[in-house]
């Protein structure tokens, strides 16, 4: 009798040797632009942290880039010194604006939703501005949220629209500069990386 070999069909894995390369070197990016700081006397430093979320987004499309992002939150969640001012472990979290932080992983999450959208060439480019352009609202609107409730802990009192004028109006046309960077960057890189 012949003896039959069934020959299963590989699996597939998540990520690819290449997409786990970039991925990694997208969270670094991220960490080195979050050290790249401005101190103001709010209580938000200006850095450059959003343009690499946006830029691994552009560049790795939504699956590495959300994963880029996550890794960032996981090795400064452990205690690692890799967010603004080199802070780092759950209290940096939990502070005032640890919602701003963690406000970045929503921003992903929704680019990533939005590839769902079938769109190529002009159109593709425009999908995803548009979802970092509401990724980027929902990390203000969390972030917001977050602050006034981490000052209302210390029976302090601040209005949304406050919060807002304290802590995103400062920052939103340095924010929409970084996402016009990260789009021009990231379309001119992406097709020579060749992740997706």
């Amino acid at each position: 009798m012949e003896n039959t070999i069934a020959h299963e069909a590989p699996k597939k894995r998540l990520f690819t040797t290449r997409e786990l390369t970039y991925t990694a070197l997208m969270a670094v990016l991220i960490i080195v632009c979050s050290w790249i700081s401005i101190p103001t006397p709010w209580n938000v430093s200006f850095t450059l942290q959003t343009f690499a979320v946006f830029f691994s987004l552009v560049l790795l499309g939504g699956k590495c880039g959300t994963f880029s992002v996550l890794t960032f939150l996981l090795l400064g969640a452990v205690g690692l010194p890799v967010f603004s001012g080199f802070k780092g472990g759950v209290s940096a979290l939990f502070g005032l604006t640890g919602g701003y932080i963690l406000g970045f992983l929503l921003t992903a999450l929704i680019y990533w939703l939005a590839e769902l959208i079938p769109a190529k060439g002009a159109a593709r480019i425009v999908r995803n501005i548009a979802a970092m352009l509401v990724g980027l609202a929902a990390c203000y609107l969390f972030g917001t949220l977050w602050f006034m409730h981490v000052y209302a802990i210390d029976d302090k009192v601040i209005t949304f629209s406050g919060a807002l004028a304290l802590c995103v109006v400062p920052y939103l046309a340095f924010d929409l500069a970084k996402l016009a960077l990260a789009v021009i960057l990231g379309e001119s890189l992406r097709k020579l990386i060749k992740v997706k």
